[in-house]
């Protein structure tokens, strides 16, 4: 049985932290580990990213893609998930799945932008309608053979196409 008097750290447990700029004996004095002069040798240091005067790599790389300004963001719910909490009684196959319903049931957390339904296997329950903004096409598949159906929410058109003069 240990005493209180015997307890200890286990080796190496514990490291003395190296106090830098202490003189010269100490191995880190003078500029302690900082180099030479300069920005870099100073608190507050920002230049991530730059190269002295030559074009960084983060602006000499090409430009790929395009990024939407204001992307949307869909929860991606699995039809096997609605499925199993259709099962457990949490959410009622009787009215309609929609995302207010799946936030009450617990499925998801917040509506976001909408919901995305995926996933082409697990789902069996007769007779539930589901009004989400997108299934993909195996979705879609095992719903309506499980005799469920599917209304999807119309995308608004943000823009219009100026028209073109001729």
């Amino acid at each position: 049985m240990t005493r209180l008097n015997e307890l200890r750290d286990n080796p190496g447990a514990n490291k003395v932290r190296v106090r830098i700029g202490r003189g010269i004996g100490s191995g880190v004095g003078k500029t302690g580990g900082r180099g030479g002069k300069g920005q870099t040798a100073r608190a507050g240091v920002a230049i991530n990213g730059f190269e002295g005067g030559q074009m960084p790599l983060h602006m000499r790389m090409p430009k790929r893609g395009f990024n939407a300004w204001n992307p949307k963001d869909f929860n991606e719910v699995r039809i096997d998930r609605i499925q199993a909490y259709i099962d457990s009684g949490k959410l009622d196959a009787k009215g309609v799945v929609d995302s207010a319903a799946l936030v009450a049931a617990g499925v998801i957390r917040r509506p976001k932008d909408g919901v995305r339904l995926i996933g082409s296997e697990g789902f069996s329950a007769k007779k539930v309608t589901f009004k989400v903004d997108y299934a993909t096409k195996g979705a879609a598949a095992a719903i309506e053979a499980a005799g469920g159906k599917l209304d999807l929410i119309p995308v608004k058109e943000t823009w219009k196409k100026a028209p073109r003069a001729e």
